[in-house]
């Protein structure tokens, strides 16, 4: 669920995303966004679910991060 809703993200914040990386405020930019993935994400999963929030941190990383690694930026 957490990787259905970062990508449904990139698909209306592409262009937040990339400026993002490039500026390194890309969790300033998108603080409300991804608070609201969160929030949602929290309501919509078990909260026995072992690792809910490891999950969650891996998809935030993996589909805004790690899939826009050819944006040149100076963090890496």
């Amino acid at each position: 669920m957490a990787r259905v809703l970062f990508s449904d993200m990139v698909a209306y914040a592409g262009d937040q995303i990339r400026i993002g990386l490039e500026k390194d405020d890309l969790f300033t930019r998108l603080k409300r966004e991804i608070e609201q993935i969160r929030v949602f994400f929290e309501r919509n999963v078990d909260p026995a679910l072992p690792g809910a929030e490891r999950i969650f941190n891996f998809a935030l990383v993996d589909v805004l991060i790690a899939r826009n690694r050819r944006v040149s930026t100076s963090i890496w």
